[in-house]
């Protein structure tokens, strides 16, 4: 059988060597199951690093949890993700973009506590859902969140998040240094189109440095933050965190598992067209996989996890989808994650250059939702379509919120509940008088959401 078309073996580790180890043949692809020499293969993890890495930290830096210790448990949960896919799915665990406002929404009063009670349930609730996947297969995931479901609740998460990237939470963002967020912007978009394939996709993460040396120039770094990293050891612990149980953080932050099932459906599909294997039968371990490695950040202080479109892209660049890189790329999170230098360094990002990043990351989730609808030809002359599209992201846009005693639901709650049920109401009532067709087959695949 050929290398495109081989099952890789029911194992996590043991790798074949790729062919002689050095190169790779015009066509071939070197398969989760195999690697390249160690050299080379540590080569190809450090720039997976290198890929999540901007985003990974820029989550922390917004909702105030500890970047170094959201990069530990990140390191962490790719390597539990590796062990209980069997070394089939190749992936990154990084932090999801889609826990950011209900975060903030549940940690109002400063203490991470609560906040990460709801990241520990959803990601409870995840792993559920994975083993259900497993035993009954994942066609009922495609049901009951077609692409235009799936591409409104992408968009309503972007659109949600906006007014952050402007006064980042009230004491920060655009608002604050306005010139340094406009140096930021500019030189992610030139990054963008001035540089070719790797490097112009680290164009976040170059515009961020850029940023950050602006800032410093014209003295807009924050005394104290560049004071910490001075003080700062070289090796020691991450900040740990022990999470809290309440109601109102948990019904704020559980909606966010329609994002993540999206995101682990569409890597899990991405990586099987790529590879040219059928990895239908792992899905329900990615889940599981996915779910357990955000109960475990929740449980220490972390971010919850999703795995990262950016490394699907270093794996089309590369043509490298061996799961060997990604335990480097584990093993170094983990690494930098236990050097509170490391993590002094990130705190030292002023509130110009995340505003400026934020815009454009916020901007771009809000477009991969049309994209998702684009990709997948969601006809909006279907007024089903329409409407659930336009309900749905107009509440998420304007951050509806609905209060019940001690519970408040947010904008990306209340929108992602909006689109299921207007799509599902509205397809039943019309199917009911005998005026709809039956429902789409999306020609191509949902595509992964980097959020």
């Amino acid at each position: 059988m050929s290398e495109t078309t081989s099952e890789s073996p029911a194992r996590p580790f043991g790798w074949a060597v790729h062919g002689d180890g050095r190169t790779i043949r015009p066509g071939a692809v070197v398969g989760p199951h195999e690697r390249l020499s160690w050299p080379r293969t540590v080569g190809v993890g450090v720039q997976h690093v290198v890929a999540m890495f901007g985003a990974t930290f820029t989550v922390p830096l917004i909702t105030g949890f500890p970047p170094a210790t959201t990069l530990f448990f990140s390191g962490l949960g790719t390597m539990l993700f590796l062990l209980l896919t069997r070394g089939r799915v190749p992936s990154y665990l990084g932090s999801s973009f889609a826990f950011i406002a209900p975060v903030l929404a549940a940690k109002a009063g400063g203490d991470l506590g609560p906040a990460l009670g709801g990241i520990l349930v959803t990601g409870a609730l995840l792993a559920v859902v994975g083993l259900l996947v497993q035993a009954v297969g994942a066609r009922w995931i495609d049901a009951l969140m077609p692409p235009v479901v799936t591409g409104a609740i992408v968009a309503l998460i972007g659109l949600n998040l906006a007014p952050t990237a402007w006064n980042g939470g009230g004491n920060g963002g655009v608002r604050a240094q306005p010139g340094v967020a406009v140096v930021t912007i500019a030189a992610i978009l030139l990054a963008t189109v001035a540089f070719r394939g790797f490097l112009g996709r680290l164009s976040i993460l170059l515009g961020v440095v850029l940023g950050w040396l602006f800032a410093a120039a014209v003295g807009g770094l924050d005394p104290a933050a560049t004071h910490r990293l001075a003080e700062a050891a070289w090796v020691g612990l991450p900040r740990f965190h022990a999470p809290s149980f309440g109601w109102r953080a948990i019904a704020l932050i559980v909606p966010v598992i329609l994002v993540l099932i999206a995101e682990n459906a569409g890597h899990v599909k991405a990586v099987a067209a790529m590879t040219g294997r059928n990895l239908d039968r792992e899905m329900g371990r990615a889940f599981l996989g996915d779910g357990l490695a955000t109960m475990l950040a929740g449980a220490g202080g972390g971010s919850g996890t999703t795995t990262y479109a950016e490394n699907i892209g270093v794996m089309a660049a590369t043509r490298v989808y061996s799961t060997a890189a990604y335990w480097v790329a584990g093993a170094a999170a983990v690494l930098l994650g236990l050097s509170p230098k490391f993590g002094a360094l990130i705190l030292t990002v002023p509130a110009g250059v995340l505003g400026g990043a934020t815009t454009v990351l916020y901007g771009l989730i809000a477009v991969l939702g049309a994209r998702i609808w684009l990709e997948n030809r969601v006809d909006f002359h279907d007024p089903v379509n329409l409407m659930t599209a336009a309900v749905a992201v107009i509440i998420g846009a304007a951050n509806y919120t609905l209060t019940a005693g001690d519970l408040s639901f947010n904008g990306i709650a209340l929108g992602s509940a909006a689109a299921l049920a207007v799509y599902h109401l509205m397809r039943l009532v019309a199917r009911l008088r005998g005026r709809s067709s039956p429902d789409p087959t999306p020609d191509t695949e949902v595509p992964e959401a980097p959020i």
